[in-house]
């Protein structure tokens, strides 16, 4: 297995986990590899971040440019609320209807219990959790992230 640091065209870094350079480089071909920020296909190898160790000194390889943390989390929010349904506190039953075939397949985003996170690892489907950010601003309404 290796990992390599991976760059879409947008400049958002991600790694990629393969079974070797090859394997890479056959699903780069086929288009399989893509930005979990924008969802781009156009995708680099770019240098990790290590030293190499000359014949008098090292050489430290940089990412070629900073990542602005704050703002890609604010992206992958925006990319979620536009690309996911909301089902809100059904989320385990919509996943559950959609793993078992009893509902259309798609994105959705909500919220669930421990209890309920535990019966979809137990069923074996996969999802994430991320931090809801709120905003800072008095004036905005909660109701409208």
């Amino acid at each position: 297995m290796i990992i390599f640091d991976l760059q879409c065209q947008n400049g958002h870094a991600f790694e990629g986990w393969f079974e070797d350079s090859r394997a890479f480089e056959d699903q780069k071909s086929q288009g399989l590899i893509a930005c979990p920020v924008c969802n781009d296909t156009t995708v680099v190898k770019v240098p990790s971040t290590f030293a190499i160790k000359g014949s008098s000194q090292s050489v430290a390889f940089q990412s070629p440019k900073k990542t602005d943390y704050h703002k890609l989390g604010q992206q992958i929010a925006e990319y979620v609320k536009n690309n996911f349904d909301d089902v809100g506190t059904d989320f385990a039953k919509e996943a559950l209807k959609i793993h078992y075939g009893a509902a259309q397949p798609r994105n959705i985003r909500g919220i669930s219990t421990s209890k309920e996170e535990q019966t979809l690892k137990e069923e074996g489907i996969e999802f994430f959790k991320l931090p809801v950010a709120l905003s800072s601003d008095p004036d905005s309404d909660p109701e409208s992230n």
